[in-house]
């Protein structure tokens, strides 16, 4: 079955206006281009629907809605109760920027919900800490959660996974009181890093207790641990949850050399996360993969190119970057794979196997409500 691609040049000058990642959309396209990739038979391009503020109500409340209408840059100062400032600074229109980028993933699950695609794919998307009432950490809306909304129509069970360096706290928090999502999310937790939740124990609440499975991790993580946690935890998932449908999201700024923090980074390179997405395609459920932060341009190509390749069932792509229009971007090597960081890893085994006997028991918990 062929795979869902959501682009239009809208699009690609909407995400422009954040200037956190201008010119990356760009960037990212440029490069499955050039390796061809619009042209394989199994890839069909999809022009995404903009959202209306109904659907942005879904979620958002029409208070946030409004201001994103009226939003301008020059009266704001400092963050405001909207959050609307230094990490999310106001853009010109900030309201069709919204509607636009939210748009992209609520079509991705219509195509889901209807049948015509099993795996869609929006680079597009990922945007996992706005709020229902404020933008967060470059995110002004969140699209995750109105996908997910928007999936929840056809589906009973939809399973959330954040491979992001930052904890998808935006899509926690919107899904924590509830059985219907279970959040899972793979991410760096360490004193004074963004946005400071995720910690083990917090498991959701009510009759959501159980549903968000949070794995955090110390600086340094490499290929070889990632995946195991990543394999051992997925499998207990599947086998517990049984989840219907998967929503990724694949924030490459968990790789090597990602400026998002160069004092306490990790070592992932493209060998884990296409690892990762290879066992959720394995699964043979419906699923959508999302983009999310990633601020090494170049190396965020590297992987949503990688991964484009990977979904569609394409052959290993050859390492050299063809020439196209960005080519010089990727120096001094032009090549798609990355060295590993070298960072020491402070994840030992000790705290892997704490991480992997904890969530397992929450998980036989899990278990037996689900069986009650």
């Amino acid at each position: 079955m062929s795979v869902g691609f959501i682009y239009s040049k809208s699009l690609v000058n909407e995400l422009d206006k954040n200037v956190k990642i201008e010119g990356r959309s760009e960037m990212v396209f440029s490069l499955i281009e050039a390796y061809n990739l619009f042209e394989n038979n199994s890839l069909k391009l999809i022009n995404p629907v903009r959202s209306d503020d109904k659907h942005l109500n879904l979620f958002h409340s029409q208070e946030y809605i409004d201001y994103l209408k009226t939003c301008q840059a020059e009266f704001v100062e400092g963050d405001n109760d909207f959050g609307i400032g230094y990490d999310c600074p106001c853009i010109e229109n900030l309201h069709d920027y919204a509607s636009i980028v939210a748009g992209a993933s609520i079509t991705a699950a219509h195509l889901i919900n209807t049948g015509m695609f099993k795996h869609v794919i929006n680079w597009f998307g990922g945007w996992h800490h706005a709020k229902r009432n404020k933008a967060s950490g470059f995110c002004y809306v969140n699209d995750i959660v109105l996908c997910i909304m928007k999936l929840r129509q056809k589906f009973s069970r939809v399973l959330y996974i954040d491979l992001d360096q930052h904890h998808g706290d935006g899509v926690q928090e919107a899904f924590e009181f509830t059985n219907k999502v279970l959040t899972l999310s793979f991410h760096k937790y360490m004193q004074g890093f963004f946005p400071g939740t995720g910690s083990i124990d917090d498991i959701g609440k009510g009759i959501g207790k159980y549903h968000s499975v949070n794995v955090p991790l110390k600086s340094g993580i490499g290929d070889t641990n990632f995946v195991l946690l990543f394999s051992s935890i997925f499998s207990k998932v599947l086998s517990v949850y049984k989840p219907e449908v998967i929503v990724v999201q694949c924030g490459a700024d968990s790789l090597t050399g990602d400026p998002i923090d160069i004092s306490d980074p990790l070592n992932l390179t493209l060998e884990s996360y296409t690892k990762c997405i290879e066992l959720v395609i394995n699964c043979r459920l419906p699923a959508i993969f999302l983009g999310g932060g990633g601020y090494n341009f170049a190396n965020t190509s590297r992987l949503w190119c990688q991964l484009t390749a990977t979904i569609i069932g394409c052959k290993e792509l050859k390492n050299d970057i063809p020439e196209h229009e960005m080519f010089l971007k990727y120096a001094p090597d032009y090549e798609l794979l990355i060295e590993p960081g070298k960072v020491r890893d402070k994840n030992n085994h000790e705290y892997i196997d704490k991480i992997l006997s904890t969530v397992v028991n929450n998980l036989y918990y899990l278990n037996y409500l689900l069986q009650c």
